[in-house]
């Protein structure tokens, strides 16, 4: 039985919401939504069928083809993968229904991130072959983390070896999630044909002439009539465990009407208990206009969902905004693309007040106003001018410089700050030269521009070599950035081979003190500062703390301090890789009434800190990787052996139909050329995914050849 903090709560909304008077679609009408899934599960294929069953294309685009609307960028086409989210707008039911396509392979994990920031609701793509994915489980974390209700749709039913309730069920074993078949396939593999509706009672049967497939409604046909019945008795039951008005009704009468059924089906996934489970293929068009009338009654409008929260920029108190025309603008940047035509490209989502074309509009992170000059909504990379954009909708801009992904835009007389998106660490790093001295400016402005774009992209500089040196998420990463370079921006280049990136952090709790006292220019400099370095639970970063009391450093300087600890955090100390994980503790200090200065505090606490760090028994940390592999049997023994070859884990082998999925944790240092190396093991027959699992303690007897390479 489901508990009762498990429970559907309807979220808080205020009781009335104002809407502008030219508004042309009320906020009840509007669903934000995303696409989400495991790569080749069938995300950019189900998109295209929404589109062209809502009319927003005439002609169905193929992902094989290269002919796929949403994957417009030329490295996708060729690819047939989704590289970067994609936006567009269609119609379905008088809702607008605003999509975005994500990526499902692992090296663009930040685009799912950036994207279900902003979205009210998310369609999960599950293959019914595969079932739940390394990256299926991923996206559906980060759905999790920022409480997106979920709808979830079982495609690819036509192929052989398709298994639904297999499939419902590893969603309920390995995502948690509350699943619950709302239809029930007819037939399996080539006989697929129609879905049996559990809240309509009717039969669904899809005809299919040309490109379209019309759905043909019946009732329920004796043969199926049993199962159809039991399973309908179920899914009531199951919802009414946790919504008490269906409980109510339930417990009066058992024959619940399908509109009473259907709106608590509503209730239990806006509130996130309740995943309802649907059923297609979508390369056959089947099953793409139930899945569409889904989006329409399960997944929440902006008024369902609450209200945005924020931090007053004085008093850094809590504060929210509703979805309201008439309330103080409130915007946040979550993606950015440069565009050959119209230059940086902003996208954003409006959480309330109207945005104009024209417009001044305030960030808050650097203080400053800047104009809007053009107002977009987009479809894939078309564009559109409007005028203005309303709460609740998702459009991009143009027009304004300083501004990085996660900023704010809000109205300067009430401003707001809402929480920045969270990125992870890029864990592969590769070296680029110009390849002439004419390319060097054009390299500079070329990855400049690239790091806008990707918070999951960083460039530096090695302090020691001069070499420039770009970290991502993955070989396909830095892969699809190099052929950005040449193509995108016309940039010769030469690349080194990709490198580890490594982390350093502390194994123990140590204290350091360091007074800077010196004439720089003729003018005398001075500083004290005392650290306590203590190392963090993995993965919960650094944190910076100010336990001294004013009379030793007064208020004016922590400013300073942090941006001198900032600075030897980024260095670290074994290798010159960042050190992560760490919390420094200002305990004491020293300052001088005229000689104190920015440069002093900067400069002492730099040097305190690597003082402290190398008291508290430094350890270089490297990425360790989460691996799927599913080999036919006969070949198991090695692929378990390679595993363990590769300082690899092996953490549980499942068996399937004719194959065992290995489930494994091998550091990424080892698996450099690993997709030629398993091909050869297996003769081809095997496949592998990976995702970035966490960050460990590089073996002692490796540690030393790393640092001194």
């Amino acid at each position: 039985m489901t508990s009762s903090a498990e429970k559907a709560q309807q979220p808080s909304v205020p009781s009335a919401r104002r809407e502008a008077a030219d508004r042309t679609q009320p906020l009840s009408r509007i669903r934000n939504i995303g696409v989400i899934a495991h790569i080749d599960a069938g995300k950019t294929t189900t998109t295209e069928r929404m589109l062209f069953y809502t009319g927003r294309v005439h002609r169905i685009g193929e992902v094989d083809a290269g002919t796929a609307t949403m994957d417009w960028m030329e490295q996708e086409r060729e690819r047939g993968i989704t590289i970067t989210s994609a936006a567009t707008t269609c119609s379905w039911r008088d809702c607008q229904i605003n999509i975005i396509d994500t990526p499902g392979h692992v090296d663009f994990t930040a685009e799912v991130e950036r994207s279900l920031r902003v979205l009210d609701g998310a369609i999960g793509v599950f293959c019914a072959v595969a079932g739940v994915q390394p990256q299926s489980e991923t996206v559906w974390r980060q759905a999790r983390r920022y409480k997106v209700p979920c709808i979830a749709f079982v495609n690819k039913m036509d192929r052989t070896g398709a298994r639904f309730a297999w499939v419902v069920e590893q969603m309920r074993s390995r995502l948690g999630a509350g699943a619950w078949p709302i239809q029930l396939p007819v037939g399996s593999e080539a006989s697929f044909s129609g879905a049996l509706d559990l809240v309509s009672r009717k039969l669904l049967t899809f005809s299919t002439s040309g490109e379209a497939t019309t759905i043909v409604e019946s009732e329920w046909p004796e043969e199926h009539r049993e199962e159809a019945e039991s399973a309908r008795a179920a899914l009531v039951e199951a919802v009414a465990e946790r919504d008490d008005e269906l409980m109510h009704s339930f417990l009066e009468d058992v024959n619940i009407e399908a509109d009473a059924l259907c709106a608590a089906i509503r209730r239990v996934t806006i509130a996130g208990v309740f995943v309802p489970v649907l059923c297609g293929t979508s390369l056959r068009n089947k099953g793409i206009q139930p899945l569409l009338d889904a989006v329409v009654n399960y997944l929440p409008s902006p008024l369902d969902v609450p209200d945005v929260v924020g931090h007053h920029l004085k008093t850094n108190e809590a504060e929210s905004r509703p979805a309201d025309d008439h309330a103080p603008l409130s915007c946040l940047v979550f993606k950015i693309a440069n565009d050959s035509y119209v230059g940086k490209l902003l996208y954003i989502r409006v959480y309330s007040g109207v945005l104009k074309k024209g417009a001044s509009v305030y960030n808050p992170r650097t203080r400053k106003r800047e104009r809007v000059m053009r107002l977009l909504r987009t479809h894939a990379n078309q564009r559109e001018d409007v005028e203005q954009l309303y709460s609740g909708e998702i459009g991009a801009l143009v027009g304004l410089k300083q501004i990085t992904t996660g900023d704010t835009l809000c109205a300067e007389n009430q401003p707001i700050l809402l929480e920045r998106i969270a990125f992870p660490e890029p864990v592969i790093a590769m070296a680029v030269e110009p390849k002439t001295q004419g390319d060097r400016d054009k390299l500079r402005d070329a990855l400049q521009a690239l790091s806008d774009e990707d918070p999951t992209f960083l460039v530096k500089t090695d302090a020691d070599t001069g070499q420039t040196l770009i970290s991502g998420m993955g070989e396909l990463h830095l892969e699809i950035i190099r052929d950005r370079l040449l193509r995108e921006f016309k940039v010769q280049a030469n690349a080194g081979r990709p490198t580890v990136a490594y982390r350093e952090t502390i194994l123990n709790s140590a204290t350091a003190s360091n007074t800077f006292e010196r004439e720089i220019a003729g003018r005398s400099h001075f500083a004290a500062v005392t650290f306590e370095v203590s190392p963090r639970e993995r993965g919960q970063g650094n944190q910076i703390e100010f336990d001294v009391p004013e009379s030793q450093i007064p208020a004016q300087f922590h400013e300073f301090i942090e941006q001198g600890i900032h600075d030897g955090l980024i260095t670290g100390i074994l290798a010159n890789y960042p050190l992560i994980d760490v919390q420094v503790r200002t305990i004491k200090g020293a300052f001088h009434p005229v000689d104190s200065s920015e440069v002093a505090f900067r400069s002492a606490a730099i040097m305190a800190l690597r003082e402290a760090v190398r008291a508290a028994q430094p350890a270089l940390l490297e990425p360790v990787m989460k691996v799927e592999i599913v080999t036919p049997d006969e070949n198991l023994g090695d692929v378990i052996g390679d595993v363990n070859g590769r300082r690899g884990r092996i953490k549980e082998v499942v068996a399937q139909e004719g194959v065992q999925v290995v489930q494994a944790e091998i550091p990424l240092a080892e698996l450099f050329g690993y997709s030629t190396g398993l091909r050869s093991l297996t003769r081809g027959r095997a496949s592998y995914s990976v995702e970035p699992a966490r960050f460990e303690i590089v073996p002692q007897n490796l540690q030393e050849s790393i640092v001194n390479r």
